[in-house]
């Protein structure tokens, strides 16, 4: 159950951070961008309305920054796995020129 006194917009947030860890790992790229977009309106219009941040609405936003350095890991991580997988590709390509050219003089 929500604490009352619990910001709408933060918990919602919240939740929406949660969503993008998932789709980060599930490597469901596509959907982050539409994600982002409704958590970073969801902050904007809390930090234009908060008059002042109480000891519950900072937590949230700590664990919302916490999940969000998770999700740029994750993201971080799938970079390199393409980069690597973007390598080995071009490794393969270059070797196939390679025996081909030789296979042909024959």
């Amino acid at each position: 159950m929500k604490d009352p006194k619990t910001n709408a917009s933060l918990a919602r947030a919240l939740e929406l951070s949660h969503e993008m860890l998932a789709a980060a790992d599930a490597a469901n790229l596509p959907c982050l961008p539409r994600l982002d977009a409704e958590r970073r309106q969801l902050l904007k219009s809390f930090r234009l309305e908060a008059k002042q941040i109480d000891a519950g609405d900072r937590a949230l936003l700590q664990q919302i920054a916490q999940m969000n350095d998770r999700t740029i890991g994750l993201l971080e991580h799938h970079m390199r796995r393409k980069g690597r997988e973007m390598d080995m590709a071009a490794v393969g390509r270059r070797a196939v020129a390679a025996y081909s050219s030789i296979r042909l003089q024959r």
